[in-house]
């Protein structure tokens, strides 16, 4: 392709178009921006503004070059003075763009080439988002894909006509991907950013237990139990606060199911090494604190509503149970609750007696009688 047959090109879009299963005025605007690119490469500087025009009808096209109309001109590629804007549009002001046009009927060997690259890039690029905009409506669901490859910072998996990928953010922790291998994603998001359109899939958030959760528990789908709130540090450990709303019915023993099998059956698709806490959510704040944070047992909480902050006094045996491994209990318990938790030593009131209840019942009796032997 030592030329770029303007001719051939004309008659290409179409073909493209079936082929590829394009509609024509994407295909046509490629060309175009090949047209355009090619031009630049044989006449002009890197970042001018032009854009091509190809008639289809008989195989011709132009090239607009823009320039801003400015005072002083810096650069004749980029700017024009406004007399000289004046000469092409009689009523140009500063600030506007005026448009050269040029004729085009063949380029050379290279600039041939790199409008071949940029039709080549676009149409790999239009292809993708038309298969992606069959997935937009699948976005916030799970699909089984197959592992293509796997990188350093992303695994790449093919579903169906597409191929997504996991980034290192959306992994789960400590999990190795084998190519070939058939694993479920959660469709989080399609990124249009400058590499093309994206399809984005996770295994890390907090959606893709809630949807394992959703096909083992189908009194989610009845609404006789519900997911309040999930907080998620995936291969290490995630927090389901959940509720019923059905008198009678326990929530907590509905998800984790007879002899554990649904929480087990959601464990066998992110792995063991997550460990999965499934706590009552209470409408009283304080209550639903205390439940965030088992296993360890709370002694009382002093909540700020003001600054959405929490004291949380434990007893000296609880507290590191209570902040956990590298303090992810408490970090946890407060995403799941909204509250900034800050774990306290000791009980702010004077130290309980339940230990030796029979102590107790003589104290106060005996304390009770030197009362009232004073009086």
């Amino acid at each position: 392709m030592d030329e770029l047959n303007l001719k051939q090109l004309t008659l290409a879009v179409r073909t493209i178009a079936d082929e590829k299963n394009l509609p024509e005025d994407t295909v046509l605007s490629v060309i175009e921006q090949a047209i355009a690119a090619a031009w630049r490469r044989d006449n002009g500087e890197r970042d001018q503004e032009v854009r091509a025009e190809l008639n289809t009808v008989d195989g011709t096209a132009k090239v607009f070059v823009g320039r801003e109309v400015v005072e002083v001109v810096g650069s004749d590629a980029h700017e024009i003075s406004l007399e000289d804007a004046r000469k092409i549009k009689e009523d140009a002001v500063l600030g506007d763009i005026i448009e050269d046009e040029y004729e085009v009927t063949s380029f050379g060997r290279v600039a041939a080439q790199t409008a071949k690259q940029v039709v080549l890039q676009r149409l790999r690029e239009a292809e993708r988002e038309v298969v992606l905009e069959e997935y937009e409506d699948k976005i916030g669901t799970v699909v089984t894909g197959t592992v293509q490859r796997v990188e350093p910072r992303v695994v790449r998996v093919e579903i169906g006509k597409a191929n997504g990928i996991i980034p290192q953010s959306e992994q789960i922790q400590g999990e190795y991907y084998n190519v070939g291998a058939r694993i479920k994603v959660f469709i989080k998001d399609i990124e249009r950013e400058n590499r093309g359109p994206q399809l984005i899939l996770s295994r890390g958030n907090e959606a893709f237990v809630e949807y394992l959760f959703r096909q083992e528990v189908p009194e989610l789908e009845t609404g006789a139990v519900e997911i309040k709130a999930i907080a998620r540090e995936a291969g290490r450990r995630t927090k389901l606060a959940v509720a019923s709303t059905v008198p009678g019915v326990d929530p907590v023993g509905t998800f984790v199911g007879g002899h554990g099998t649904r929480v087990q059956a959601v464990m066998n698709e992110i792995g063991d090494q997550e460990k999965i806490d499934i706590v009552t959510f209470d409408a009283n704040s304080e209550q639903f604190i205390k439940n965030a944070l088992s296993p360890a047992e709370v002694v009382k909480v002093e909540i700020n509503e003001a600054d959405k902050r929490a004291k949380v006094f434990v007893t000296e045996d609880q507290q590191s149970i209570a902040i956990g491994r590298g303090g992810q209990n408490v970090r946890l318990a407060s995403r799941l609750t909204g509250y900034e938790l800050d774990i306290e030593q000791g009980a702010p009131t004077p130290a309980p007696k339940a230990d030796k209840p029979k102590k107790n019942i003589e104290d106060s009796l005996l304390s009770a009688v030197e009362e009232a032997s004073e009086e």
